[in-house]
């Protein structure tokens, strides 16, 4: 199942695009933990997009759920020269343990368009453990 969300780049709309993806990873029977990982790496990614953009950028969220696997790509518009957050800094530590897989790019600019950013964030149903 894939769905596009966008809205503008505010702090407002980060805790509607979080319910999003909790609801999605609880439709696809993730466990508890997992869905608290995912529902907090969405927030801190959400949150570094809207720091990076400009007053009247939209930022836009892909989310593509599979039983075994929820992806969020999200990204926003910037100006130009703005780079990706730094892979080293405290927030994408965070990233990193809350998900499965961590990416950042900066998008080129397209005709008529501004430059974007994209974060994408990956997370995987828990597997049982035998014993």
């Amino acid at each position: 199942m894939c769905l596009e969300l966008h809205t503008t780049a505010g702090t407002a709309v980060i805790a509607t695009i979080r319910t999003v993806a909790a609801d999605l990873a609880a439709r696809a029977d993730f466990d508890l933990d997992s869905i608290d990982d995912l529902r907090m790496a969405v927030d801190d990614l959400c949150a570094m997009l809207v720091r990076l953009a400009p007053k009247d950028a939209t930022l836009r969220c892909r989310f593509t759920a599979r039983p075994e696997r929820i992806e969020v790509a999200a990204d926003v518009d910037v100006e130009d020269e703005t780079e990706p957050p730094p892979t080293r800094s405290f927030g994408w530590r965070v990233l990193e343990c809350l998900a499965d897989d961590v990416s950042a790019v900066a998008l080129p600019r397209e005709l008529g368009q501004r430059s974007r950013i994209c974060i994408t964030v990956a997370k995987n149903a828990a597997t049982a453990q035998q014993p």
